[in-house]
């Protein structure tokens, strides 16, 4: 299994780079939360890591930590916009539930 982009994620990942004067793609990281369970933190990426597994998709690549991938096999991200709001979300296989702020998931 991989991860992906949805196309809106991969040319809002474009975009944000191209404004940011560079880069070569995001990297997702699975860290402990505050609130409970575990929150996706994301980063630009200037230069891949030793250890780093790369997602190339739709045109953007996604660097993953070995101890993240554990948490984010099979994830798709998505960028959405609602409203006034927008922002990545993931569906990720492995989350069985949601904390309720919706920065946080457990598996």
């Amino acid at each position: 299994m991989a991860m992906r982009l949805t196309d809106r994620a991969a040319e809002q990942i474009r975009n944000y780079l191209a404004e940011r004067g560079g880069g070569v793609g995001i990297r997702v990281i699975v860290q402990s939360s505050e609130c409970s369970g575990m929150a996706y933190r994301l980063e630009f990426v200037d230069k891949a890591e030793e250890n780093d597994f790369v997602f190339d998709s739709c045109g953007a690549k996604i660097f993953v930590d070995e101890k993240s991938l554990i948490w984010l096999e099979g994830t798709e991200i998505d960028y959405l916009q609602i409203g006034d709001e927008s922002g990545f979300a993931f569906n990720n296989p492995n989350a069985r539930n949601q904390c309720g702020c919706g920065e946080s998931f457990y598996v």
